[in-house]
């Protein structure tokens, strides 16, 4: 294929999925389907047989005949509409993302193989002219380089997992046309923060994604819980954004430009002293996208939206766009050690805080939430260590493996009826497809070999063991970082091995039913989910288990040995406690620190009294300064008003034997007057 054709692949490959979302939004319910008093014309309403507090509470209702209670019934030709309308053009975008990426020899991962520096040669790419500013231009240019080519095909197999998956799952979700437009326009996103060659470019992508995230989240935003997770999700992670704006200005002008590579090219005559500060600044931006201490609280709450929104957001969009931001920037960051040192603490607490926290989550989603959050902390840990490479394999890896379990998780609670462990057990027999690639899924979070996770996690150990060795980190922040990243390899293994006993071993544990409507029964399929949810789970498997591979020639088998003994402790120590008492939650391991890592350490809290709390008191004080104060003001004029009008009413009655007495006594007055003073 020309040139020409592969330099138009990555405006093509944005731009498909954001003429997706707009023909979902537009043209999903065009012609409108006639309303009856019983909803839609031509559906029947389904009664939702299991429906349970579990599932209400954290947001994630069951697909199928279930029906969100406060929603009316699907159009369901509008539905069928909106699916075709999301599915094949990103399975097209996908198809070019992979095609771009071959043409390049998929590039980074014979870098991998070979451990070369990260090129800046731009090997696809377009510009669509400049935007004159009156200072520094904007230049409105698309490019796929090593990098940003192979985290293209990551979010386009995802998202197309997502959106077929999407189809089994909210089939009857009457708002579905606008959910499936709105994963386009997250996927389209994403792709725009991959494929930039300008950082404000960038940063509109990485804005839009904070909108989709907040519309995502909040779906079924009739619950309270859901529609505040999606404020504190939209709130926490603009918070970082003032500072990640700020962070390009100070990039960009120091430069003279916002284009990435010119900005790489003048890094070495940038002062320290701003670099320091750009990349500081870039990193409340990354900590609030990717969900890293102390911006990290967004992340499980926004467990309320679908499940398949979470299997995005935690795979292949949002939280990825943080990590990836810095691999982009990487010889910036390495120019600001100070930045480097910050990233290390950051991560160490992050990885491990937020394991402990998964250790004692019953809600299965959250598990998964925390576990992402650490998982991402190991990606910055290796940033911090000096290895992007390190830092991408295992952002590949953990994409799919990630996406797999969240998937996963769906087609259980789809069977249960609910996100709650203590109310799950005993599935392996009735779920064996799920049970099979869940199983390979917590193998690659766990970094057991031969899944992906355990060629990647070595990877990463291996990046900060070697930054320990040769000074790559001040000592403090490096031991700290070496220290928190194996303990974390001990905690990964317990919280993937309670999850995975309590899920699919023990004892089935019935959940109980609502009352079937009259003239009905309950019945409980217990069937696996329909092939549209099988299927994404299935592919996701195979390069979870198998993407490893191409990190096969440079294990260290010693850390890797490390690793896996460690590992095979945590879920060692797990499974006696839960074969001790089948019935009983293993994460009584934790003893007194259970209730803190229950409540993840009580951030929430502290945020609340040192934040949340003043903020709501000074509102409320600006509420009544305005009430009594500035409308006092207004009313007390009008009233003064109001009274000396009051007094002038008197003189204009309309009495004229009133006047006459006046002018009467006017005269006489004045008469007086002449006489005495005259």
């Amino acid at each position: 294929m020309s040139r020409t054709y592969l330099d138009a692949f990555p405006g093509l490959v944005i731009l498909l999925p954001f003429l997706a979302a707009a023909a979902g939004l537009l043209l999903s319910r065009w012609p409108r389907a006639r309303v009856t008093g019983a909803g839609v014309a031509g559906t029947t309403p389904a009664p939702d047989p299991r429906t349970d507090g579990g599932a209400a509470a954290s947001g994630d209702l069951p697909h199928g005949p279930a029906v969100h209670p406060a929603l009316a019934p699907a159009n369901a030709k509008a539905n069928r509409r909106a699916a075709w309308f999301a599915v094949l053009p990103t399975a097209v975008s996908a198809v070019l993302a992979c095609w771009l990426a071959a043409s390049q020899g998929f590039a980074f991962f014979q870098r991998l193989a070979e451990e070369r520096p990260q090129g800046q040669a731009v090997s696809a790419g377009a510009g669509y002219g400049t935007i004159e500013t009156g200072g520094v231009p904007i230049a409105l240019i698309l490019q796929a380089d090593q990098l940003s080519s192979i985290i293209a095909v990551l979010v386009t197999i995802v998202a197309l997992a997502v959106q077929i998956y999407s189809v089994g799952y909210l089939r009857d979700d009457p708002r579905y046309p606008s959910y499936s437009a709105f994963i386009s326009l997250f996927t389209s996103a994403m792709l725009l923060v991959v494929y930039a060659g300008d950082l404000l470019v960038l940063y509109v992508g990485w804005e839009i994604m904070g909108l989709c995230s907040y519309l995502l989240i909040g779906h079924w935003w009739e619950d309270r819980a859901n529609s505040r997770a999606a404020v504190k999700a939209f709130l926490v992670t603009r918070l970082g954004d003032v500072g990640f704006l700020f962070g390009i200005f100070v990039l960009g002008l120091s430069a003279g430009s916002f284009r990435i590579d010119d900005v790489i090219a003048k890094v070495p005559e940038l002062p320290t002293g701003t670099v320091v500060t750009a990349t500081l600044l870039l990193l409340a931006g990354v900590a609030g996208k990717s969900a890293q201490v102390p911006l990290h609280t967004w992340l499980p709450d926004a467990m309320a939206g679908p499940t398949p929104i979470s299997a995005l957001i935690h795979a292949a969009t949002m939280v990825a766009a943080g990590i990836f931001l810095v691999a982009r920037l990487f010889p910036v960051f390495l120019a600001a050690p100070p930045t480097l040192d910050v990233l290390a603490v950051l991560a160490a607490l992050g990885m491990l805080g937020a394991a402990l926290a998964a250790l004692a989550q019953d809600d299965l989603k959250r598990v998964l939430a925390y576990s992402t959050i650490s998982q991402l902390a190991y990606m910055a840990a290796a940033l911090a260590a000096g290895s992007d490479t390190a830092a991408i394999f295992h952002l590949l890896t953990h994409g799919a493996f990630k996406a797999l379990l969240f998937l996963c998780a769906g087609a259980v609670i789809h069977h249960v009826g609910s996100n709650l462990m203590s109310q799950m057990g005993g599935l392996r027999r009735e779920l064996p497809v799920t049970f099979v690639t869940m199983t390979i899924g917590f193998a690659a979070l766990m970094g057991l070999p031969p899944a992906s996770g355990f060629f990647s996690k070595d990877g990463v150990l291996v990046a900060v063991e070697h930054a320990l060795g040769t000074g790559g980190l001040t000592d403090a922040a490096g031991l700290l970082l070496y220290a928190c990243a194996l303990a974390t390899v001990a905690v990964t293994g317990a919280y993937a091995t309670r999850a995975w006993l309590r899920t699919f071993f023990g004892r089935e544990r019935p959940v109980a039913l609502p009352e079937p409507q009259p003239g009905t029964a309950n019945v409980v399929d217990p069937r696996e989910a329909p092939p549209s949810m099988l299927g994404p789970i299935v592919v996701l498997a195979v390069p979870a288990l198998g993407l490893g591979a191409f990190g096969l020639g440079h294990v260290s088998w010693g850390t890797a040995a490390i690793s896996v003994a460690l590992a095979l402790l945590g879920a060692g120590i797990v499974y006696a406690a839960w074969r001790g008492d089948p019935l009983a939650d293993p994460a009584r391991i934790l003893g007194p620190l259970r209730v803190p890592s229950e409540q993840a350490f009580y951030v929430d809290t502290v945020y609340s009294a040192l934040f949340v709390r003043p903020v709501l008191a000074l509102a409320r004080l600006v509420v009544r300064a305005d009430e009594r104060v500035v409308d006092g003001a207004v009313r007390g004029s009008g009233r003064t008003t109001q009274g000396a009008s009051g007094l002038l009413r008197l003189a204009q009655n309309g009495n004229v034997q009133l006047y006459v007495s006046g002018v009467l006594a006017g005269i006489l007055l004045i008469a007086v007057g002449a006489v005495v003073f005259g």
